[in-house]
C-alpha cells in the first residue's frame, strides 16, 4: 500500500502540474496581443486587424510595414465587385498605363489556411501565383487584396458548393448573404486579416476607372502604418 501511494501522488502532482500548464497555455493565446495597422488613401483611411491564427503572414506584413515598404505603392489592379489589389514593389512610381503586378521580393509565406477566416467582405488576403506553378499555394510575400464581393442568395451559394465540392457553414452563410464577399476563394488564398474600419473607403476605390489589367487610371497610392497593439 504504501508503495502504490508514493507512486500514486507523483503521478498526480504530474497531472495537476501538465493541466495547469495547458490552461495558463490557453490564458496566454487568449491574451495574445492584437495587431492593427492602418491604410491611407485618397480615398480614405481603413483600420486593419492581423489574426494571430496566420503568423507567419502577420509577422511578415508587420515587419514589411515596419520598413515603410508599402509607402506609396498602388493599389494596382481593382476590380468592382470583387477585390482591390496592391503590393507590388514595381508600382511605386510607375509609369502610366504600365502593366502591373508582376513584382515579388524573391520570396514567399507559406499558406495558413483556416475554415474560420473566410473572405468575407473587407478580408485582408495574399495574393499568390496559380496553381499550375504553385501547388503548394503559397503567398506572395508582398502583394494583398481587401476583398468588396457581393451580397449571396441561396442560389448562388449552392452553386458555389457545388463547383468547388465544399459545405458551407450556417455562419458563413449567414455572413455572405446579409455582409458578402468572395466564398469562392475561401481555402485557396490566405486569409490573415480584416478591415474593421473603414469598409466604405473599399467601395470607394473599386468604384474607379480603370484601364489595361484592372489598373486605375488615376493612381491609388496607400501609405500603411501600425496603429495600435494591446
Amino acid at each position: 500500500m504504501t508503495a502504490k501511494k508514493i507512486f500514486f501522488l507523483p503521478f498526480f502532482l504530474i497531472l495537476c502540474t501538465l493541466a495547469f500548464c495547458q490552461q495558463s497555455g490557453n490564458k496566454n493565446a487568449a491574451k495574445q496581443e492584437a495587431h492593427y495597422v492602418k491604410i491611407e488613401t485618397d480615398f480614405g483611411t481603413m483600420v486593419v486587424q492581423l489574426f494571430n491564427e496566420t503568423p507567419r503572414h502577420r509577422d511578415n506584413f508587420l515587419k514589411l510595414v515596419g520598413e515603410g515598404f508599402y509607402d506609396d505603392l498602388l493599389f494596382h489592379r481593382v476590380i468592382r465587385g470583387f477585390m482591390i489589389q496592391g503590393g507590388d514593389p514595381t508600382s511605386k512610381n510607375a509609369r502610366p498605363g504600365v502593366p502591373l503586378g508582376a513584382g515579388n521580393l524573391g520570396y514567399t509565406v507559406a499558406a495558413e489556411f483556416n475554415p474560420e477566416l473566410i473572405h468575407r467582405k473587407g478580408a485582408l488576403a495574399a495574393a499568390r501565383q496559380g496553381d499550375n506553378v504553385n501547388p503548394s499555394k503559397a503567398s506572395s510575400a508582398s502583394q494583398f487584396y481587401i476583398v468588396q464581393g457581393n451580397v449571396w442568395d441561396e442560389r448562388g451559394l449552392q452553386m458555389i458548393e457545388q463547383r468547388f465540392g465544399r459545405k458551407l457553414t450556417d455562419k458563413q452563410r449567414q455572413i455572405y448573404s446579409t455582409i458578402g464577399g468572395a466564398p469562392h476563394l475561401d481555402g485557396d488564398y490566405t486569409v490573415f486579416g480584416q478591415v474593421v474600419e473603414g469598409l466604405d473607403v473599399i467601395d470607394k476605390i473599386a468604384a474607379v476607372q480603370c484601364g489595361v489589367g484592372d489598373r486605375p487610371i488615376k493612381d491609388i497610392k496607400m501609405k500603411i502604418s501600425v496603429v495600435k497593439s494591446n
